[in-house]
């Protein structure tokens, strides 16, 4: 668990630098992808997903 909590960190860190430099390559965004990977087994994938459901949900119910 130590591990993969690091590998988690890195890639965040990573992925960080790579958005603000404002040059998204293509091996940024395989980092980005194994980032999301990580996060997904990590402790934090139920609220990262109740996060984002929560998001769509609010989204879907603006009237234009």
């Amino acid at each position: 668990m130590a591990i993969s909590i690091s590998v988690v960190v890195l890639l965040l860190i990573l992925a960080v630098v790579f958005l603000r430099n404002g040059a998204l390559k293509p091996t940024h965004a395989v980092v980005c992808v194994l980032l999301g990977f990580y996060l997904a087994g990590t402790n934090a994938a139920p609220t990262i997903h109740n996060g984002f459901t929560a998001t769509a949900d609010i989204v879907s119910g603006l009237k234009p």
